[in-house]
């Protein structure tokens, strides 16, 4: 089993190059925030927990999500692997991340970090912005802030990663096949490796 995580800034097109890794990988795509969403729509216990913390505003603690993920990786033994997206955010969620899959007899194979100038993000969220209907995708303030935060974040679980050589660095400006042909050629090199 080969797991990624994918990481990229708002715009980079990480949404569609995760569309291309799992299709290509037969992966599963795994977002925290679909799989709250699931799991509260199943009215699971963990749903169940989850909608409670949700509905008064707080956050739901890494314990539950990752009792989602293990749930969700239990239900998907046919795949060839998993792409994380939108998880790990923190160092302590990477670690929990690191235990549960050790558990299951796997671990993360590579972080994929798509890299795009911010003046390019910019531009490509504004542009976005034309036709998504999204407020955030409209307000340069606002998506230089996102930016900011994406960084501040991702930084964070990259360090975590880098001691364990796992981190890639991917040119995110090009055609959408030139960075897919990046991506792939990384993990054919992993995975080959393995």
């Amino acid at each position: 089993m080969f797991n990624i995580i994918l990481f990229g800034p708002p715009g980079s097109g990480k949404g569609t190059q995760s569309e291309n890794l799992i299709a290509k990988y037969n992966l599963k795509h795994l977002s925290t925030g679909d799989l709250l969403r699931s799991e509260i729509a199943a009215g699971t216990p963990l749903g169940v927990e989850a909608k409670k913390l949700m509905d008064a505003g707080q956050l739901v603690p890494d314990e539950v999500v990752v009792g989602m993920i293990s749930s969700a990786l239990d239900a998907n033994p046919q795949v060839n692997g998993f792409l994380f997206d939108g998880f790990p955010r923190t160092t302590a969620q990477a670690e929990a991340l690191d235990k549960l899959l050790k558990l299951k007899g796997t671990e993360i194979g590579v972080v994929l970090a798509l890299e795009v100038s911010d003046e390019e993000l910019v531009k490509r969220l504004l542009n976005r912005g034309l036709t998504s209907g999204r407020s955030d995708d409209t307000n340069e303030n606002v998506i230089r802030n996102r930016i900011v935060e994406y960084k501040n974040k991702t930084a964070i679980v990259a360090d975590y990663y880098k001691p364990f050589d796992k981190v890639k660095n991917i040119k995110g400006e090009g055609t959408l096949d030139e960075i897919f042909a990046l991506l792939s050629k990384e993990i054919d090199l992993r995975l080959s490796a393995n």
